[in-house]
């Protein structure tokens, strides 16, 4: 299970680990986006940090409208445990975990200052 905390500004944030090519790690806190349907977002900074391997380019609309082309990077995230591949946009200030990394699991928030952000597997049925 993965769990976070809702901050002062009601935004659900959990702290994610991330691995780059050559073993570099860093743990950053990420907040859950459910407007963004991909896997991560990092900034620009965080993936020439970690030397994360571009492996694409990406284009978006962001939440204020604007359009932006970005570098897509492969990085390796610790979730629930385990390692997890993922390709990641190089966009924006601050790292997000988007609806596609949530895949599989349920979130779970209390929606307060200091509410608890719960992730973990969903139950087969």
């Amino acid at each position: 299970m993965i769990e976070g905390i809702v901050n002062a500004n009601l935004e659900a944030v959990v702290t994610i680990f991330l691995r780059g090519p050559e073993g570099q790690a860093q743990q950053v806190d990420a907040l859950i986006d459910t407007g963004f349907n991909g896997y991560l977002a990092l900034p620009p900074m965080l993936a020439t940090d970690l030397e994360l391997p571009i492996v694409g380019d990406g284009e978006a609309v962001l939440a204020d409208g604007r359009e932006v082309s970005f570098n897509v990077y492969g990085v390796t995230v610790l979730w629930d445990g385990l390692p997890r591949y993922v390709e990641t946009g190089a966009v924006g200030d601050e790292p997000l975990v988007g609806m596609s990394m949530l895949v599989g699991y349920d979130l779970h928030v209390k929606v307060a200052d200091g509410g608890r952000v719960t992730i973990g597997a969903s139950e087969r049925t």
